[in-house]
Formats: structure tokens, C-alpha cells, sequence
């Protein structure tokens, strides 16, 4: 059986660390917050360094919120990893990080995935997450068993950073779409219109949709408590203008949503749950998305 580690114990992390503990996998473990390695060490992860990690781990998992910090952490782990070993990388990143990454793990000897997953912290809690997946066909199939136990689908999609790229398109469509749900349910609310209803009308017709299932009820019940924060997709979204500036590929909508989560960030909303850009949509409009008693 293989060590594994895990690097980063956050909002997907912690529950990625506890269900390849629970599927009995040995799991050492590092994150910069201390209360959150004793949370999963109480699971039955062990503490380690990610010196230690380095020199023990047959394959290690990260789950980090910057690439410049899988870029820090990734050459930290390569001055102590053995040749034959594995990075898989499921932190969202540009398609240029991940090939930064490989490269350093690359000159000594071990493999790496950019692997970014898609399903939010229900997806992770319930090991249903859907892995985008860049690298090599041989370090995509020893690494199959455990996307296995963490989600519901791993694709691989060619080289390293394809894996990356596909993780940001994936955001532009997600996080477009909610924002025409909040400008749907805005619109609906000032005509006078109840939006639960408005929802329940429209769900089971063209205008449905997984984002649509998850969102619209969030909004109309003022739950921003985060699945995947604001902050999380304003990162994202700088990720995909980056990108698709450096390849020449226009992205209108997506360049607007960055200055409406831009908007939302200067006015603190950056730790809502993105169901919450309906506020920059309520704010413009002076109305509350709220379903009728």
C-alpha cells in the first residue's frame, strides 16, 4: 500500500484527507493551520512536515488556494521526493503554474497531475468530486484508485495543464451562469414576482440546470454560507483573463463578471458563498431576492 500525503486541510481538503482515511488509506498530513492538522488527525491522519512528507510519501495530494503557493510548496517537495513518486495537484491554478510544477518535479525523477476538481465542498464531504485531470496516462492510472475514493469521475484530458485549462472553462461556465441566475431572479423580484416560484417553474424546462438546482434556492433563501466562496471564483476568474490574454482568446463575459466580482470583493462579500453575486444584482436593481410567506 502506498503512503500518501496530503498538503492543505482546508475547505476541500479536510474532507479529501478523512475519506482516504476512511477507505484505509495511511495519510500523513500538513497545513499552515494548526487547528486544522488536529482535526484530521483525530480522523487518523499523522502530522508530518512537508520535509518529511517529501521523503515518504509514495504519492502526495495538494490542495492549495494559489499556484503561487503550490509553486513554493512544489519546490520544497522536490529537494526531498524520491524518483518514481507522484504529485497530484487538485488546487485550481493556470495551465502555466502547472507546467512550472512539473517541471521542477520533473528534473528529479517524479511524476505530477494537474488535477483540479470540480463539486465544491458537498462534492468533497460526500466523495463525489469530478477530477479534470492533466499528466501522463501512467500517472493517470496509478493515481485512478484514488480519484476513485474522492470523486465520481476523473477525466484525463491530455499533458500537464490541460487539466488546468479544463478547470477554468468549467469556472467560466459555472460562474456565468450564476450570474445570469441572479440577474433572472432580480428581474423576476422587481416585476413582483415570488422567485421560488419563478424557480419551480422554470427548473424542469431549457433554463434548467445543475448550477441553477444548487443556486437558485441559496438566493431566494439568504444562505450565503459558503460551498465555494466568492473569493475562491474571484481567483478563478483573474485565472481565466490571465490565460486567455496570454493565447490571444477573448472572453467578453467572463472579463464583466471579474468586475462584478471585483465589486462584490470591495464590499466584503469576498467569504459569501458565490450564490451571493445575486447581491451585486439586488444592489443595482434596490430589491431583495426573497421567497414570498
Amino acid at each position: 500500500m502506498e503512503q500518501l500525503g496530503l498538503i492543505g486541510l482546508g475547505i476541500m481538503g479536510k474532507p479529501m484527507a478523512h475519506n482516504l482515511l476512511k477507505a484505509g488509506c495511511p495519510v500523513l498530513v500538513n497545513d499552515t493551520a494548526p487547528q486544522a492538522v488536529e482535526a484530521v488527525k483525530a480522523m487518523g491522519g499523522v502530522p508530518a512536515s512537508q520535509e518529511e512528507m517529501g521523503r515518504q510519501c509514495d504519492v502526495v495530494f495538494l490542495s492549495l488556494p494559489s499556484g503561487q503557493i503550490c509553486e513554493q510548496v512544489v519546490q520544497g517537495l522536490a529537494a526531498t521526493m524520491r524518483p518514481g513518486a507522484l504529485v497530484v495537484d487538485t488546487s485550481s491554478i493556470t495551465p502555466t503554474q502547472a507546467k512550472v510544477c512539473a517541471s521542477m518535479l520533473e528534473q528529479k525523477g517524479v511524476g505530477y497531475l494537474d488535477a483540479p476538481v470540480s463539486g465544491g465542498e458537498p462534492g468533497a464531504v460526500n466523495g463525489t468530486l469530478a477530477f479534470m485531470v492533466g499528466g501522463s496516462q501512467r500517472d493517470f492510472d496509478r493515481a485512478k484508485p484514488y480519484f476513485e475514493i474522492l470523486g465520481s469521475s476523473a477525466e484525463r484530458i491530455g499533458p500537464v495543464g490541460s487539466g488546468s485549462v479544463t478547470k477554468l472553462a468549467n469556472q467560466i461556465i459555472v460562474n456565468n451562469t450564476i450570474a445570469v441566475v441572479s440577474e433572472a431572479l432580480v428581474f423576476a423580484t422587481k416585476a413582483g414576482a415570488d422567485p421560488e416560484k419563478v424557480y419551480r417553474a422554470i427548473r424542469g424546462g431549457l433554463a434548467g440546470s445543475a448550477v441553477l438546482d444548487a443556486k437558485a434556492p441559496m438566493m431566494y433563501n439568504r444562505n450565503f454560507t459558503p460551498g465555494g466562496r466568492i473569493s475562491i471564483n474571484h481567483k478563478d476568474i483573474k485565472n481565466v483573463l490571465e490565460t486567455a490574454h496570454a493565447i490571444d482568446a477573448p472572453v467578453p463575459l467572463s472579463a464583466q463578471l471579474f468586475e462584478i466580482l471585483q465589486t462584490l470583493k470591495v464590499g466584503g462579500h469576498m467569504n459569501d458563498d458565490h450564490s451571493g453575486i445575486v447581491q451585486y444584482f439586488e444592489q443595482l436593481a434596490g430589491v431583495i431576492v426573497k421567497k414570498g410567506e
